[in-house]
């Protein structure tokens, strides 16, 4: 079980984008995941008059790794870990460590 999924309300803890929040896009793989608006770099663009693309620089929103991440508790204000508790009839759900509260995305 992926303890950071799509939706979910991050924050970034290492890096040149320490402090950043986002809302999780995409996974990449099992380690790595698209936060917008973080690790957006700068791509030159070739044009391409057969798709209908114009060339110049654009904004591109790259991978980072999960461990660079933390879910953030907006009950708290802080950032916080992700534990995993069985329901009854074996369901298990993501709760924040800090509170024992489930986390709804």
């Amino acid at each position: 079980m992926n303890k950071i999924r799509k939706g979910d309300h991050v924050i970034v803890l290492t890096g040149r984008d320490k402090g950043k929040r986002g809302t999780v896009t995409s996974r990449v793989d099992a380690e790595r995941l698209v936060v917008e608006g973080v690790n957006v770099v700068k791509k030159h663009v070739k044009p391409n008059p057969m798709k209908g693309t114009t060339g110049g620089v654009v904004d591109k929103t790259m991978p980072i790794h999960q461990s660079n991440v933390a879910i953030w508790n907006a009950a708290a204000g802080k950032a916080d870990r992700v534990g995993i508790k069985l329901q009854d009839g074996g369901k298990r759900v993501r709760v924040y460590k800090s509170s024992g509260d489930e986390i709804k995305i």
